[in-house]
């Protein structure tokens, strides 16, 4: 069994930046596939940007390409999501969640085996 406690989650100003912090449980972190998704009210959660981890390539949806950087910091058994130059529609609850048997498919929801219980990112105009 694998918790996820996200946090950093707020308000800001259209133009501003947060970053969301992702902490896990388990001996394994550096294995896991570690993901976030995105969900605003009335639509389906998207895949935002994941981290293959044990030096796996990251990758990214087109629109926080050049915005949004995920890492992790092994030790501390974290994930994180910088997200900078933000826009009222990235607006969202943000998820992170670990898929623990990685594979090559990154980007589907159904693919992770955790999730964290989500924290509200809002951008102002």
């Amino acid at each position: 069994q694998v918790q996820l406690v996200e946090s950093g989650g707020g308000l800001v100003q259209a133009g501003g930046s947060l970053r969301l912090s992702c902490a896990a449980s388990g001996r394994s972190f550096r294995t896991y596939t570690m993901g976030w998704f995105r969900q605003a009210p009335g639509k389906e959660r998207e895949f935002v940007a994941a981290d293959r981890g044990s030096g796996g390539s990251t990758y990214y949806a087109d629109f926080v390409k050049g915005r949004f950087t995920i890492s992790r910091d092994n030790a501390k058994n974290t994930s994180y999501l910088q997200m900078n130059s933000l826009k009222p529609e990235d607006t969202a609850v943000y998820y992170c969640a670990a898929d623990v048997n990685p594979t090559l498919i990154i980007a589907s929801p159904r693919h992770y085996d955790y999730w964290g219980q989500g924290t509200q990112v809002t951008v102002s105009s």
